[in-house]
């Protein structure tokens, strides 16, 4: 895999924001806070089939679909596992950004993409810059994942209902 690094700055405000507005990291934030991180954020494309980021690669970037789809999948080692299927408007990966942490899935272009990203440095450096919009977002993206683990409690929940004996006694690290 080639790694893109993104280097193209967004000139449409106006096809943006509406997109940032949509997205659930960036709730409650004012027009001012949008436009500071409208002006941050940099474009990449991707084509079909191309690989993202693999699961265990560091986190660098938050990214947004402009266009196109991005399919989420687990590797174990003998198949690939759908996790989720991503359509514009859709963010993905910062949970492992602020968490520091690993990404748990592969990233997959399906069909040409295109995506916003933000950097883990810019959005650190918007701890110095707007202490405020720096904890709206971190609020934010906390909540997201609280939202994303819920779901995920279930799923497993449904699993192991329908498969006890796979039930682990370990639970050390919870």
């Amino acid at each position: 895999m080639t790694e893109h690094v993104p280097r193209e700055p967004l000139l449409e405000v106006e096809t943006v924001l509406p997109i940032l507005d949509r997205i659930s990291i960036f709730g409650g934030l004012n027009e001012s806070q949008l436009f500071k991180i409208f002006q941050r954020l940099k474009l990449v494309h991707y084509a079909d089939g191309e690989e993202i980021f693999h699961a265990g690669d560091a986190a660098s970037y938050i990214y947004i679909v402009q266009t196109g789809k991005v399919r989420l999948v687990f590797d174990n080692g003998v198949q690939l596992i759908p996790k989720a299927e991503l359509e514009a408007g859709a963010c993905f990966g910062e949970t492992s950004v602020i968490g520091i942490q690993p990404h748990s899935a592969s990233a997959v272009a399906v069909g040409r993409c295109d995506l916003l990203v933000l950097s883990g440095e810019t959005l650190n450096e918007f701890y110095d810059i707007d202490l405020n919009l720096f904890s709206m977002l971190i609020l934010n993206i906390a909540r997201e994942s609280c939202r994303r683990l819920y779901i995920t409690n279930h799923q497993l929940m449904e699993y192991l209902h329908r498969h006890p004996q796979d039930a682990a006694a370990d639970t050390e690290g919870y």
